[in-house]
């Protein structure tokens, strides 16, 4: 059973393996409250998932130390797992499905871990997970439906209690549910008052959906860029203490996670992957109530993928208005490219890129398009200089932000 005692003890036991990281204060992401981040993203390993992966490496037995452990995963629980297996001295052998991205696969293997490829997706890896764990007689790590692992990450709710006086709620990335469990089931017990919300990505709802329908559902599929948090089907521990103790579960979409990279980034200086964004994403867009309140947002972790971060903040920046494409139609003579310049560069646009373009058949014949790509430092800047344009003469036939 799952009890405040066994996350005391947790904490105790990881105070040589996993960081008390820092809260820190961001009144940007939502002026309108006091708002707070739990930095896991700058945890040993990048990520809140080392505190239950290690909780639970520390209760195995002498025999299940001796024969090692297993583990699938495609990122930060990997990690988590391999680095408390080094720090036992046992035997780690993690499962990855052939398509990781191979900063995950070479974290994973620094830390001293087997790596076993698997041809397929990761349901395909942990089925090969479960056959040589059968085979071997390793100990599986489950990512999140485990009483010790959800009491290893539970340590985190005993820090907030200690670092944020007068919390009123609580912001948590959700996928299988163990990080929201442990944190839900700490801070009630310690103070029934402070609200939790869960935050899962609109394309991967599974955790919300099976709260909603009274029981645990498994979706036919997922696609966010929040990795981190697309699991298909929570567990039946997890689903269990979210149904006693978490307040709502929220969505954010891809835009709102990739807006709130971005502000992280420019902001607060801060990395995060796209799950460990989620919760900021929550308080960013009003998800919840938060208007007044002292909240906390859980960047659960920092391993995003280098490959994917560039589109990540090119689509933060069109979510927040300051990249504009547009197309203009103008007729092809001097002077109408330098117009178009003029009224952009009056307003404090800044033009990108410029494409030019013959007219299509059927337009006036002196016709020509200019593709534009410009920064703007909001929607609503974008808005007045749209209006000049268009009180200059100059035509806009399509506009994309």
């Amino acid at each position: 059973m799952l009890t405040l005692d066994r996350v005391y003890h947790a904490s105790y036991v990881l105070k040589n393996t996993a960081r008390r990281t820092d809260v820190i204060q961001a009144k940007l992401i939502n002026p309108s409250a006091d708002v707070w981040l739990k930095t896991e993203n700058l945890q040993v390993t990048g990520s809140f998932k080392v505190r239950g992966a290690a909780y639970k490496i520390s209760q195995l037995t002498d025999e299940e130390k001796k024969h090692g452990v297993i583990a699938c995963s495609a990122g930060n629980h990997a990690q988590g797992v391999a680095l408390a297996a080094q720090k036992h001295g046992i035997k780690a052998v993690i499962c990855l499905p052939a398509g990781a991205p191979i900063s995950k696969v070479e974290a994973t293997r620094s830390y001293g871990a087997e790596i076993v490829m698997v041809p397929g997706v990761y349901d395909d890896a942990y089925q090969k997970a479960l056959e040589l764990r059968d085979q071997y007689g390793y100990t599986f790590i489950h990512p999140f439906n485990d009483e010790l692992v959800i009491a290893g990450q539970g340590t985190i709710g005993l820090e907030l209690i200690d670092q944020v006086p007068d919390l009123d709620a609580v912001f948590v990335p959700v996928g299988g549910g163990g990080l929201i469990s442990g944190v839900a089931f700490t801070l009630k017990q310690l103070n029934p008052k402070i609200k939790v919300y869960g935050v899962q990505a609109a394309g991967a709802p599974s955790m919300k959906q099976s709260l909603a329908d009274g029981k645990i559902e498994k979706l036919a599929d997922v696609s966010t860029i929040a990795d981190g948090i697309a699991v298909k089907e929570p567990g039946d521990l997890t689903y269990d203490l979210c149904s006693k103790y978490v307040d709502d579960i929220v969505t954010v979409t891809d835009d709102e996670i990739s807006a709130a990279i971005l502000h992280l980034m420019e902001k607060q200086k801060l990395v995060c992957e796209g799950a460990g964004a989620a919760s900021a994403a929550a308080v960013m867009f009003n998800k919840a109530p938060v208007a007044g309140k002292k909240v906390v947002c859980i960047l659960s972790g920092g391993n995003i993928d280098v490959n994917i971060l560039n589109r990540v903040i090119s689509r933060g920046l069109i979510m927040g208005g300051r990249s504009q494409r547009m197309t203009l139609e103008l007729v092809d003579k001097p002077g109408q490219l330098q117009l178009v310049a003029t009224v952009i560069a009056e307003h404090g646009g800044n033009v990108n890129s410029v494409v030019y373009e013959n007219s299509e058949e059927g337009s006036d014949v002196n016709g020509c398009y200019l593709h534009i790509n410009m920064e703007t430092r909001n929607q609503a800047h974008a808005e007045e200089i749209f209006k000049a344009l268009d009180e200059a003469g100059i035509r806009r036939i399509h506009t994309k932000n």
